[in-house]
């Protein structure tokens, strides 16, 4: 399936959750069309596991197959698989750039990396879906540090969560650390995302 490309907004009052983190989009906090108010039904056990996958999926940007091949992986890694995979989502380049406030929305974000605006550890990473290890520095091309859209993105920034440092004069951020479970989206419940996939 590829990634969806329609209205975020109707996208975002369909799930009730903001995906782009301002909360503009459900001022009107029930689902869109003309029925309007009457459309929250009570959702069956399925139904409530597809939506948490949903929410997860469109908040990160990812394609069906990608964020069921990324579960995958979290799924074999020790620990509990929900928290693990929503630690993986989290170290994404392109959500890591967005992070640091590099750009306004993941999907700004994927567009800097792609372009090829982005470096890790200094090289040039135009893999959106690279996961960045700890320790690693995110910095921006020399010739990209004067974009326009940056620098907007950089004035508009609210702030940095507290697993990533950010020099300001170098332009560049540090994934310092994994993020804490409690640091992560808290609208979100993994479990039932572990209970869809395995069915």
């Amino acid at each position: 399936m590829a990634r969806y490309t329609g209205p975020k907004f109707k996208l975002s009052r369909r799930l009730g959750i903001s995906l782009s983190g301002s909360g503009k989009e459900l001022k009107r906090p029930f689902p869109p069309g003309q029925h309007g108010p009457g459309q929250r039904k009570k959702l069956s056990g399925y139904g409530v596991q597809l939506q948490e996958k949903q929410k997860l999926r469109h908040m990160y940007g990812l394609g069906e197959k990608q964020f069921r091949n990324l579960f995958e992986k979290a799924a074999h890694m020790p620990g509990k698989a929900g928290e693990n995979f929503m630690f993986l989502l989290e170290s994404r380049l392109d959500n890591l750039v967005f992070r640091l406030g590099l750009a306004n929305t993941r999907a700004g974000a994927r567009q800097l990396v792609s372009h090829g605006h982005v470096t890790v550890n200094g090289k040039k990473v135009d893999i959106a879906s690279y996961l960045v290890s700890t320790g690693d520095v995110i910095g921006l091309r020399e010739r990209s540090r004067n974009m326009a859209s940056i620098k907007e993105a950089l004035a508009n920034r609210h702030h940095i969560p507290t697993y990533l440092e950010f020099n300001e004069q170098a332009m560049e951020g540090r994934y310092v650390r994994l993020p804490e479970r409690g640091e992560l989206a808290q609208d979100i419940d993994e479990r039932q995302i572990v209970e869809f996939y395995s069915r």
